[in-house]
């Protein structure tokens, strides 16, 4: 990979959700739904879905560092999801819809870590953040019908119902990145 781009893991609750986000910020070369932070080797949907596995449903976010900062990445995350809700977001319940930031490196985890306690103190929040934070180990892309979600099936009741407002909210709090 070039040297401009880097890659973080983020889980937010599904990823049809943060995939649909992240797709549309300037700077983000590329976003892969799948899984991450468990134990079970080439897991399936059904088997996350079930919570046995201990993966969350993550989106693989590569960017380029020239065209937007880690920093404006994790602002965005914080901001689409519930960071202080554990193990769910909205209707979706269970380990897998967890909130986490699976890192590469040092300098990932500190300014990870930095933003999380600037949350915390701001008052933003009625609750400290839960977001879980840890050390990048493997990710697996979920299956193709999974990729794409929200371009694909706008019609979808889940995608009117929870990604477009969370798609709004993003586009008022950050439209000067908006592709």
């Amino acid at each position: 990979m070039n040297e401009n781009f880097e890659k973080i893991y983020l889980g937010g609750g599904c990823f049809w959700c943060l995939e649909a986000v992240f797709q549309r910020v300037r700077g983000i070369e590329k976003v892969v739904s799948g899984y991450s932070g468990g134990k079970t080797d080439n897991p399936t949907y059904d088997e996350v879905s079930s919570g046995v596995t201990g993966h969350a449903e993550v989106v693989e976010v590569t960017f380029n560092k020239n065209q937007i900062s880690l920093d404006s990445i994790l602002d965005i995350f914080f901001e689409i999801h519930d960071p202080t809700s554990l193990n769910r977001q909205g209707n979706d319940v269970g380990t897998q819809y967890r909130s986490i930031v699976l890192v590469n490196s040092p300098e990932q985890l500190a300014l990870t870590m930095k933003k999380i306690a600037e949350l915390n103190e701001s008052g933003k929040y009625n609750s400290p953040l839960v977001t879980e934070l840890k050390k990048f180990e493997k990710f697996y892309s979920a299956e193709d019908y999974h990729q794409n979600f929200y371009i694909n099936n706008q019609n979808y009741p889940y995608c009117t119902v929870v990604i477009d407002p969370k798609l709004k909210k993003f586009m008022e709090h950050f439209s000067s990145v908006v592709r």
